[in-house]
């Protein structure tokens, strides 16, 4: 099996120095983290020399930053690779550290390490004149999720300084950005390999002086447990938007024992109560995989029921895939016939 290399490699400023003074096509795929990346390859980018142009036909070399999260991605992912296979072609993301073979299959491009473009990117620290700024807090988690692809990818936690987090939202509001938004695989974990938590980011962050407002990324319940008071107390600020996004997953807890998810459906529940005591008007989106294997007609009208107490703002649903370095699990994967039935009727509660 290929495993997961953090190492930009020797060949790092070659990588670079390949896309000098060219015109780049750049196609952003998956998460707000990798369209974080993206911005960071920007502005190495023009440091440079390079442009960015609106289409792969008017460019010199493509970039394609890759998602792999669940099957049909990667399927589509593959499919947008073998046609752009004639172009000088770069890719980087998550694909690229966990399916190399996958790519090199439908094309030959030049892989650019996220890793590296992190490095690049600070000797760099310029940002775009946007209204929003993505700011990476984290890479990795400390999750041992059995159905998930990126923390091969992205390997285990390693919070950034909160020197250099500070720094680059200073940067961005000074740019004339307005919304700051936090990301990363988990953000309620940040500082748990430091000793620091969220909130005490938060707290530095919030008394930058300008107009702006920070959005909190994703946080997985089993981190944002183990702070949760001093969380809560977090959102006091009017700096921050009254939104969080906490992956329930599912609503049996056999099932969330059988994902490796680390809390109960009744933690979780606690979790959404004590901000919601808190903050009445707060806005709660949440995710759930249906056809997880196992899931039995019990097991789903209990996700049911949970959306239902829930109420949420935003409701994610995607139906289970297994991915390369997961699982294996003993039971048979469902019928695509059953993920699209039992993913409609979630929908339709939310």
């Amino acid at each position: 099996m290929e495993e997961r290399s953090g190492d930009p490699g020797p060949d790092t400023k070659d990588v670079f120095a390949a896309l000098a003074k060219k015109r780049v096509y750049i196609e952003t795929y998956g998460c707000r983290y990798n369209f974080g990346d993206t911005a960071n390859l920007v502005e190495v980018l023009k440091r440079y020399g390079s442009t960015c142009v609106p289409s792969p036909d008017r460019a010199d070399a493509v970039v394609i930053n890759t998602c792999t999260v669940v099957g049909p991605t990667e399927r589509r992912m593959l499919r947008r690779l073998a046609a752009l296979r004639e172009k000088l072609l770069f890719v980087t993301g998550c694909m690229p550290l966990v399916q190399r073979e996958a790519i090199f299959a439908v094309c030959s491009p030049v892989i650019i390490s996220p890793d590296a473009i992190r490095e690049a990117y600070r000797s760099v620290q310029t940002v775009a004149p946007e209204h929003v700024g993505i700011v990476q807090i984290a890479q990795g988690c400390l999750g041992r999720c059995t159905y998930c692809i990126t923390r091969t990818a992205r390997g285990q936690l390693v919070s950034f300084p909160a020197g250099e987090i500070r720094k680059k939202v200073r940067t961005f509001i000074e740019a004339g950005a307005y919304e700051i938004q936090l990301t990363a695989q988990d953000t309620s974990a940040w500082g748990r390999d430091t000793g620091q938590t969220l909130p005490d980011l938060l707290s530095d962050l919030c008394s930058l002086p300008g107009n702006f407002r920070i959005r909190v990324g994703m946080m997985n319940p089993a981190t944002a447990g183990g702070i949760l008071g001093e969380l809560v107390d977090a959102f006091e600020s009017d700096r921050l938007f009254r939104f969080v996004h906490l992956p329930v997953q599912s609503g049996s807890d056999d099932i969330l024992k059988r994902m490796g998810r680390d809390y109960t459906v009744r933690e979780f529940e606690e979790i959404v109560s004590a901000f919601r005591r808190k903050y009445p008007d707060i806005s709660i989106a949440t995710d759930f995989i249906v056809g997880f294997p196992g899931e039995t007609e019990e097991d789903f009208s209990r996700s049911l029921a949970l959306v239902g107490r829930l109420k949420p703002a935003k409701v994610n649903v995607t139906r289970y895939s297994q991915r390369p370095f997961t699982g294996p699990f003993e039971k048979k994967d469902f019928p695509d016939s059953v993920k699209k039935d039992r993913s409609r009727l979630l929908n339709a509660h939310a």
